[in-house]
């Protein structure tokens, strides 16, 4: 019976690994969409693959799936514009790779290292470690 109860256990925690690893994307686009209209006015395409590192066809695929899920709206010859929902989504992410970031560098981590980690580790910790993170750093304060 324990063989099955921790089976199930890790399927979850693998199911919940998988969940995190196809929100990435949708996080980091939003994000990065956030970042180009903040530093620029303005995300185009050619901007948005630049910034991540891939060509102009895996960009428009990707700026395609986020608007499916309701976080873009495009128009032609302006660009990428967030949603409300695109919105939130890159504040929370831009909070929990802050926060992350915040924790590597408190427990020594050197600062680049820290932000190039936190971009593969904030899209998979849960909230109650992220609430760990934040209560650990605030008793250093």
């Amino acid at each position: 019976m324990s063989e099955v109860r921790d089976a199930s256990a890790q399927a979850r925690r693998f199911g919940k690994t998988r969940e995190a690893r196809a929100a990435s994307m949708l996080e980091d686009c939003t994000e990065l969409i956030a970042d180009l209209h903040a530093a620029r006015g303005e995300a185009r395409m050619t901007d948005i693959a630049s910034c991540l590192g891939v060509a102009h066809p895996t960009a428009s695929k990707a700026i395609a799936r986020l608007k499916r899920e309701g976080l873009v709206v495009t128009t032609p010859y302006r660009g990428v514009f967030l949603t409300p929902a695109g919105e939130s989504m890159a504040n929370r992410a831009r909070r929990r790779h802050r926060l992350v970031v915040d924790l590597l560098i408190a427990v020594g981590a050197p600062a680049e290292a820290a932000e190039a980690d936190a971009e593969g580790i904030e899209h998979y910790v849960s909230e109650a470690t992220l609430a760990a993170f934040a209560a650990f750093l605030q008793k250093r304060r």
